[in-house]
């Protein structure tokens, strides 16, 4: 693979904002991310620079969401909660009021727009905004943490510019406000991996559920058993996700690299190492097509700072130089512990768990390739 021109997508101005500090998600983690990947020496170069975003405005955030719903986001963060905002889900325990909620949320969303807007004027190959990926938003809904859906407008800017896309999402709960947006067109390919619908938030993304109308057969979901681990996650993206794409052939990816389905994760039970992320990764970049990634879930922030750091190195193309590589040890990261840099230690696979978990996968996989595969002349 040739070095693309990579932009990594943060500003200071992101700092000012926070989630109460009782609630899972914390916004520390992208400027963790950078913290790293510019002490490292991965934020230089001839192909590779550092963007900050603007909020996204008004008249863009409204090609998702509607005026209605932002307006009750901006005057519950300005102390406002009426009822209304609460049956859109503002001010729930999942997403609460904060400071400065609207001014974070449009500048997490002006983040992953900027970098779709960097990969249509050709600015930039990837862009990579740890800030973006609050894929549950619907267009008058917050839910599972989120305000705004970044993605799916990203998904939307591109789709208005002709451009065929392939939306991944690997975050452990389904991508369900883009699935949404985009079920019933053919414009989206949407591809979510995540743990059982059965078992976590937001209870849908199963195996049937594919799209209809003009979308029929572009929407794939790929729920995952409780104990999934990397092996047979990676047989099921191969057998999956690559002829699929090739199949598709779109012409922008945006990826939604939530790490919750990381092993040790608070809010989930997968048994993934950030080692399947980066063949992800290199898979996607072997396509030679411009990628929109975002960060997304991921509640151990240690696992979830070191995962985002690593598929930076990867998608600016330091992970290849054995040098670098090496020292991303222990020095950078304040540990002696694991000296092979950012990437995790192998995990042990009980027989017992792998013989329950490839059982449920090769069911998932084979219904997929009858309903849908044929759809694309698989």
């Amino acid at each position: 693979m040739t070095t693309k021109n990579a932009v990594f997508i943060y500003s200071s101005e992101f700092e000012k904002y926070s989630y109460p500090p009782e609630h899972p998600f914390n916004t520390v983690r992208a400027k963790r991310v950078r913290d790293i990947v510019y002490s490292m020496g991965m934020l230089s170069g001839s192909r590779i620079s550092e963007v900050a975003p603007k909020p996204a405005e008004r008249i863009v955030l409204k090609k998702f969401h509607t005026a209605r719903y932002l307006h009750a986001l901006k005057i519950a963060a300005a102390g406002h909660l009426d009822a209304e905002a609460l049956q859109m889900g503002i001010g729930s325990q999942d997403c609460p009021v904060f400071k400065g909620l609207y001014e974070y949320s449009a500048l997490a969303a002006g983040g992953t727009l900027t970098a779709a807007k960097m990969i249509l004027s050709g600015d930039a190959e990837i862009a990579f905004n740890p800030s973006g990926g609050y894929h549950h938003a619907g267009p008058e809904l917050a839910a599972g943490f989120c305000y705004i859906n970044d993605v799916a407008l990203a998904c939307t800017v591109l789709t208005e510019q002709k451009k065929r896309v392939l939306y991944l999402d690997v975050d452990v709960h389904h991508g369900d406000g883009v699935v949404n947006e985009f079920y019933g067109r053919s414009d989206v390919l949407t591809i979510s991996f995540h743990q059982n619908p059965k078992t976590l938030f937001p209870g849908t993304g199963f195996e049937n559920e594919i799209g209809t109308g003009a979308g029929y057969g572009y929407c794939v979901n790929v729920p995952l058993p409780v104990g999934t681990y990397d092996q047979v996650y990676m047989k099921a993206f191969k057998t999956i996700v690559l002829p699929l794409t090739r199949a598709y052939n779109p012409d922008v990816i945006v990826f939604e690299l939530g790490a919750d389905a990381l092993a040790g994760d608070p809010l989930a039970n997968l048994r993934l190492t950030n080692n399947v992320y980066a063949e992800i990764i290199n898979h996607l970049m072997s396509f030679d097509k411009p990628i929109v990634a975002t960060g997304g879930g991921g509640y151990n922030v240690e696992n979830t700072v070191r995962a985002w750091a690593l598929a930076w190195s990867i998608f600016c193309g330091a992970d290849r130089d054995e040098d670098t590589s090496h020292a991303m040890g222990g020095v950078f990261l304040e540990s002696t512990e694991w000296q092979a840099g950012l990437r995790d230690r192998a995990l042990a696979v009980a027989e017992q768990q792998r013989n329950a978990v490839e059982l449920t996968i090769e069911t998932v996989i084979r219904k997929i390739k009858k309903s849908v595969f044929p759809i694309h002349g698989l």
